[in-house]
Formats: structure tokens, sequence, C-alpha cells
């Protein structure tokens, strides 16, 4: 099937914080040609911190495209590109919730949206968790909560969690660790 398409054009059209817009130009064997759009995304990492009773911690915040809180698991984007999802997670996991992680296991990468972008997001599994200190972005607000993963798994189901890599991660886990 590649070969039945083919890029001749790339045009950076925006060039944000975290992504880039370009409009490809494409052709394909039968002769015709269209313009799609690409996003590139430098990738990020996400995280399923479980507690030791079980309970995950999850994070409440503002999210612009939807115009309202979402509930997710940690995450955020790497520094750079090649940074090691396992560092980002890491970090990202302190920075959300206030805790660091014992260990650190990686559970799958997800590509939330191919149709149209490269973003690729790893995600990790954290347990043994103490408590450090929380250390939010000057603009960042994020409450956190742990809920029981019968409580999250109702909520994927009833449609109050939409998150790609959040619904993904916590069923990942449940298949992986509580079968």
């Amino acid at each position: 099937m590649s070969g039945e398409v083919r890029r001749t054009k790339r045009e950076l059209v925006y060039e944000g914080a975290i992504l880039k817009v370009y409009q490809d130009t494409m052709e394909f064997a039968n002769g015709n040609s269209a313009r799609w759009d690409y996003i590139h995304h430098v990738g990020a990492a996400a995280i399923v911190p479980v507690l030791d009773d079980g309970r995950i911690l999850m994070v409440r915040q503002y999210r612009n495209a939807l115009e309202r809180d979402t509930l997710e698991i940690p995450a955020g984007k790497l520094d750079a590109a090649g940074e090691p999802g396992i560092e980002c997670s890491r970090r990202e996991l302190e920075e959300e919730t206030g805790y660091r992680a014992g260990t650190l296991d990686w559970l799958i990468t997800i590509r939330p949206t191919v149709a149209y972008c490269d973003e690729r997001i790893e995600i990790f599994v954290a347990r043994g968790l103490t408590a450090s200190r929380q250390n939010l972005d000057e603009n960042e607000y994020v409450d956190v909560r742990p809920y029981e993963r019968s409580e999250l798994k109702e909520m994927i189901f009833d449609g109050r969690v939409e998150d790609s890599k959040t619904v993904a991660a916590l069923l990942a886990y449940e298949s992986r660790y509580l079968r």
C-alpha cells in the first residue's frame, strides 16, 4: 500500500510550543494528488501510579481543547526529542502528583492519532510510591486524588473518562497485572 502513496512536498504552516503543523502534498499511484495535514509532536510519557493499597493516583486538570476539566493519568511531553520515556515519566510523576516511584515498568506505547499526528506516548506503571513534593509549572493547576480501579473502569465505560492514553493505560494495566 505505501507504494501507492508518495509525499512530494512538506510545508511548515505553524510552529507552536508543543507541536508543528505541516501541509503535505501527496501523490497517488492513480495520478491524483491531495493535501494532507500532518502534526509533529516531540513525544510524551505517562504513568499509572499504583499506591500500595491498589488505588491509582489520577490528576484532574483543565484542557483547553475541550473547555473543561478532565480526569487523566499523569503525563507530560518529552523535554527533547530522544529523551528516554522512563526519565520523562519519573519527572512528570513527581511534578504532577508529588510522589516518587520506587519502580517504573514499561506497560505500553501508544500513538493516539495516527491519521494526522506522529505523537508517541510511552506508558509506565509506577509502584513503591513515596510522598515527595508536587512541582507544577507556573500556570498548571492539577488536583490529585486516588481512585479504586473498579471506579475508574466504570468511569471509562460510562464516558466520564475519555482521554485515550488514560483509557488505554488503565485497561492495559488491568489486563497485564490483574488477570
